[in-house]
């Protein structure tokens, strides 16, 4: 016999952040939440001083199983190169799917506008991460100028991951094509 563990409220109203959030928006409000996950706005302000503060919280829950999802282990031995063409390949096998809306850290960016939002600066340290993957992957693969590759390489990131979270254009046959010039122009190997 197995046993079920019911997840706490402070669980539920993360699950339920980031799946309303991700889904409709950060607009969505707190009714909704509350509404989605079971829980009273009571107990929501009890567990999270604010909306913004539950919105952090919940990107910041989400950004462990993001990374995994498109970076390569540390482990992994692969050259930098591949290494890098990795995270394309795992934005453009997401994107392929029904449920994809784009990056939400970059979503969640856009639409507060406001950089000192806690949410915005989850979003922000993740995106600034990413960027710093490419950074050290060009270095270590010898590119020219590797500060340069890694912003590049992070717009062809966020303007693929949100033209496909639009519906604007599909990535396959597009990104990968892009981002190996990309590296070849920069010599990384």
């Amino acid at each position: 016999m197995t046993t079920e563990v019911k997840q706490s409220p402070r669980e539920r109203l993360l699950e339920a952040a980031a799946t309303l959030t991700y889904r409709d928006g950060v607009c969505i409000g707190v009714e909704a939440l509350c509404k989605a996950a079971g829980v009273s706005k009571r107990s929501m302000y009890q567990l999270f001083e604010s909306k913004d503060a539950l919105l952090a919280a919940s990107l910041e829950r989400r950004t462990s199983v993001y990374v995994a999802a498109l970076l390569p282990a540390a482990d992994d031995n692969r050259s930098p190169r591949q290494r890098i063409l990795h995270v394309f390949e795992q934005v453009e096998a997401q994107a392929a799917g029904p449920e994809f809306h784009g990056c939400p850290f970059l979503a969640a960016q856009i639409e507060l506008k406001d950089q000192s939002h806690p949410a915005s600066q989850v979003a922000r340290a993740v995106k600034e991460n990413l960027t710093g993957f490419f950074r050290a992957e060009a270095e270590r693969g010898g590119a020219s100028d590797p500060s340069l590759l890694a912003r590049q390489l992070s717009l062809v990131f966020d303007g693929g991951s949100a033209r496909a979270g639009i519906g604007a254009d599909k990535l396959t046959d597009l990104i990968a094509p892009t981002v190996t010039t990309l590296l070849d122009a920069a010599g990384v190997r």
